[in-house]
């Protein structure tokens, strides 16, 4: 179930690899195992995905992820290229694959997400998925917002959501057309 990119042919393809990097949001925990991103977490993020103990620490192995991160920062990019395995139930999996399809610059409602994977009425489970997504940024859970209008919630925080929904809304003139990880993939 690994979505295969250019990248994976750079990122170490055995174990389990982890490294962290600045970002504006501060620092960011990355975690491949077997040549596909399995974890993006932010410092005091809920339900972070935290690297094994005997996960190896190196930047370089990791590096095409981290500049990827830092062009999409610098807004220089409005998708990623990054094989990813994302480990959740088949739920979580229509949930996180179906973020994937929001523009860039775009957000929708918990309640529209919920009807677009085929359970309207089900928002708060949506909300639930969406807060369980284990590569925040590049699975996009930070695009869904409250159906008044509101940020609603963020595992990362709100404050973190609303530079990102800035950012993307500030770099919209760039944009490209979403990609749907074939990882993700229904």
């Amino acid at each position: 179930m690994t979505m295969t990119s250019p990248l994976q042919a750079a990122l170490p393809d055995t174990g389990v690899w982890t490294t962290s990097c600045d970002s504006p949001l501060g620092p960011l925990t990355l975690t491949v195992r077997h040549g596909a991103l399995v974890g993006l977490s932010m410092e005091n993020q809920a339900h972070r995905v935290a690297p094994p103990e005997d996960a190896r620490i190196d930047s370089d192995a990791l590096g095409g992820i981290v500049t990827q991160l830092d062009d999409y920062f610098a807004g220089r990019r409005t998708s990623f290229d990054v094989p990813l395995a994302l480990e959740g139930t088949d739920f979580q999996r229509r949930v996180w694959s179906e973020l994937c399809a929001i523009p860039y610059g775009a957000s929708i409602s918990y309640g529209e997400l919920a009807r677009r994977v085929g359970k309207p009425g089900a928002s708060r489970a949506v909300g639930q998925a969406n807060g369980r997504n284990p590569v925040a940024i590049i699975v996009p859970c930070h695009r869904v917002v409250a159906g008044n209008g509101g940020l609603g919630g963020y595992g990362g925080g709100l404050d973190r959501k609303k530079t990102l929904l800035d950012l993307e809304r500030g770099n919209r003139a760039t944009q490209t057309r979403p990609v749907v990880p074939h990882a993700l993939r229904p």
